[in-house]
């Protein structure tokens, strides 16, 4: 049971990391750090808008308009560390 938990928790680890490659990726775009005609960084920047979006689209419907700021990623940023913290302090201890 173990080892279910340390794979839920890499799997939320790695995406925590995709989550903040998305943003950061967001912001390169944006401000024109990136060519966004070269073909890598176009499939970097599709393979993050299809990983984050499913799960970043619902939260951008409940938010409030805040004029431009995308908080989505902070509010999963911070779902995903409780439920990491969850997983360790709570359910663990109850399987082992």
């Amino acid at each position: 049971m173990l080892a279910l938990i340390q794979t839920i928790d890499l799997a939320l680890g790695i995406y925590w990391w995709i989550l903040i490659g998305a943003a950061v990726f967001s912001w390169l775009y944006a401000f024109n750090v990136v060519n966004p005609r070269n073909q890598f960084v176009g499939t970097v920047g599709n393979f993050l808008f299809r990983a984050t979006e499913p799960v970043l689209a619902p939260i951008r419907r409940l938010l409030p308009d805040l004029g431009g700021i995308d908080i989505s990623p902070i509010i999963v940023l911070l779902i995903i560390f409780f439920l990491r913290q969850f997983l360790w302090t709570t359910v663990a201890p109850l399987l082992l």
